[in-house]
């Protein structure tokens, strides 16, 4: 075998391996942008990289499309559709760098916005040359097994301002690296910094510049350039959507890397990977004459299947081995997903009981029988089983019934009640104060056979047995219900902490700020403050103290916080108020209400008769005016918080 052939041999499987990654790039990219649009919308920067995956997937889909035929006329379609991604990359680029530059603090003041409506425009506008005229490219050639169109008259002049754009984005990424203080932002926006740089040169239509004759000149030498090329684009999408995915978010570092994780590792390594084997089982399928024989659908599937079973196998212990370093990380994260593993819900507790007492009537023989939790308020029922309903009485069998209704002192006695045997269920373990010595924690009551309980020994055992499994089930229950209630009381905190850490991430200057007010409590804390408008505890220790606006206004009424945050609220009204002289028509009636019932202190039956209308319509209209004057607040925190930022920045661009 001749070096000629062996080289030819690599090189044409260089370009199958190359149709390859290049669909898998498609699918990486397209991938991102659905995880980007899914879990970080909200956020500016995440928003711009969705357009810069919308370019490249463009690209790279007519790139696929194109491959598959050997028809320049057929492929010409699907090689001006790529002119979309390459038309809007340089403006997506341009608006996903001043996000980044606005993130770190370097809002724009009006030029970069302008600039980036123009570069847009310009995109449509080349688009549609490229799309429907010849003056930015002309007709196909295929070349060396690579399509591509060829050169129009406009191209340099395209070439110079998608390469002036490219660039121009790029330094605003690097302004916006140089303005990161920690190591650990600058380290995310350096990777920001290094793999945006392939996406110009990824999408560019090189091609058009050399004619082909790479390709045909050194076929081993282009697809190996072509493949590395394919690999380190994937490779730099991936790194970007791992940094792009901690802009706007307050969940922690581990969170964010583990979804994202997962979502690699089930959607673009599981659809790449099968892709492989597809093409790999034709190739096996036409060497080995096997046309008539579905190789390609039975590989695909058997590696579909396998690699979900691997990676559910793998996934947990390599998600705690790469993202919880630390034994005590590791050991937290274990306690919560056994937690969530072990977790006994409502409906599970009331399916156990269910199945305990439906035991208990088949192996004693009785037709209905029910478990009630029991409080100092009553008893509740909380599984039954037969015919008959539990009586409406069950609902009031207090503790001291149970208690003081059992004619044997033994604690698992039954005693009679109604039509019913009834059997207290006592809690099972006392350790660490969870339970009281003997405390009853619910009863267990079955339908009466006899006018007296007539058990036999084995009846006996056998109830107790399944009474304590009830026991277990409502002491598990009661006990989970108090971690929740801890639960509940440090989800606010953890919140908090989560959007200080959100905010510390790329502007330290927002970590400084005095924590905001969020915007789902403002309307309720403005509520409050106009119902104490002159004094109260509300007002002196209302939450709307630590805003901005409110802090300025100390300093105009010597710190004292009632008056100025009085001071605010009075402001916001008045930006309620519409325009002209005061009247009592619908234009003014949130005003009037505002002005009458807080400011004045009038009675909802006074500022009803005055504005003539009935008290549940004042009441909504109330609601309607509190939410302005929360909206009007929110406004002038914004403005004031804007205005001390460009101060601290006056160079923005």
């Amino acid at each position: 075998m001749s070096i000629a052939v062996v080289l030819l041999f690599v090189a044409e499987s260089l370009a199958a391996f190359n149709q390859i990654l290049t669909a898998a790039v498609v699918v990486t990219a397209l991938s991102l942008l659905l995880y980007s649009l899914t879990f970080n919308l909200h956020d500016r920067v995440s928003r711009s990289y969705s357009g810069l995956l919308g370019a490249v997937s463009a690209v790279f889909v007519g790139d696929v499309v194109a491959s598959l035929t050997t028809q320049a006329s057929a492929a010409e379609a699907w090689l001006r559709f790529q002119w979309l991604g390459i038309a809007f990359l340089p403006p997506a680029y341009f608006h996903f760098s001043d996000a980044l530059l606005e993130t770190t603090g370097l809002p724009s003041r009006g030029r970069r916005r302008a600039a980036i409506r123009v570069v847009y425009v310009l995109a449509a506008a080349c688009f549609a040359v490229a799309a429907f005229t010849e003056w930015l490219v002309t007709d196909p050639r295929i070349e060396g097994g690579t399509q591509h169109l060829q050169p129009g008259p406009l191209f340099p002049l395209f070439s110079l301002l998608f390469a002036a754009g490219s660039f121009i984005a790029w330094m605003n990424v690097y302004r916006a690296y140089n303005r990161c203080l920690t190591s650990a932002t600058r380290r995310r926006m350096s990777y920001l910094l290094i793999a945006s740089i392939t996406l110009p040169f990824s999408v560019f239509p090189y091609l058009l510049l050399v004619g082909g004759q790479s390709a045909i000149l050194h076929p081993l030498i282009f697809w190996f350039f072509s493949v590395s090329g394919n690999m380190f684009v994937g490779a730099m999408l991936t790194v970007m959507a791992y940094t792009v995915a901690f802009f706007g978010t307050a969940q922690a570092d581990r969170v964010i890397k583990s979804r994202l994780f997962q979502w690699l590792l089930r959607g673009p390594f599981v659809a790449s990977m099968v892709l492989m084997v597809m093409v790999l089982a034709g190739r096996v399928a036409r060497g080995l004459a096997l046309e008539g024989v579905p190789l390609v659908s039975i590989a695909a599937i058997g590696a579909l299947l396998l690699l979900q079973f691997v990676i559910t196998l793998v996934r947990v212990p390599l998600e705690r081995w790469l993202f919880y370093g630390g034994s005590a990380d590791r050991g937290d994260v274990r306690r919560l997903q056994l937690l969530e593993e072990r977790l006994l819900t409502a409906n599970d507790a009331e399916q156990f009981l269910e199945s305990v007492v439906a035991a208990v009537c088949d192996l004693l023989r009785v037709p209905s029988a029910f478990v009630a939790s029991v409080s100092p308020e009553g008893a509740r029922i909380e599984a039954k089983v037969g015919p008959d309903a539990p009586p409406e009485e069950a609902a009031n069998l207090s503790l001291s019934v149970i208690q003081n209704g059992a004619p044997s002192p033994h604690p698992d006695s039954l005693f009679v009640w109604d039509r019913y045997w009834v059997m207290p269920l006592h809690a099972q373990s006392e350790a660490d104060g969870l339970a009281r010595p003997n405390e009853v924690l619910g009863l267990m009551a079955l339908r009466a056979r006899a006018p007296q309980p007539d058990l036999t020994p084995d009846e006996t055992q056998t109830l107790e047995t399944l009474a304590e499994r009830a026991a277990a089930a409502l002491e598990d229950r009661r006990l989970q219900r108090n971690v929740f209630a801890a639960l509940d009381s440090l989800l606010s905190q953890v919140d908090r902490l989560q959007r200080l850490r959100a905010a510390a991430r790329y502007s330290s200057a927002q970590v400084l700020m005095p924590d905001a007010v969020a915007e789902s409590d403002l309307t309720q804390y403005v509520r409050d403050a106009l119902k104490q408008y002159w004094g109260g505890p509300k007002l002196a220790n209302s939450p709307l103290l630590r805003l901005k606006v409110v802090e300025q206004a100390l300093r105009d009424h010597n710190g004292n916080a009632a008056n100025a945050l009085r001071a605010v609220l009075h402001d916001a009204i008045e930006r309620v108020r519409p325009e002209g002289q005061r009247k009592f028509i619908a234009e003014w009636i949130l005003y009037n209400i505002l002005e009458m019932k807080f400011m004045q202190g009038r009675s909802v039956r006074e500022v009803a008769m005055r504005l003539a209308v009935s008290e549940a319509d004042l009441y909504r209209k109330q609601k309607v005016a509190i939410e302005q004057v929360a909206h009007a607040i929110a406004e002038m925190e914004r403005d004031l918080r804007d205005s001390a930022r460009e101060m601290d920045y006056p160079v923005a661009g």
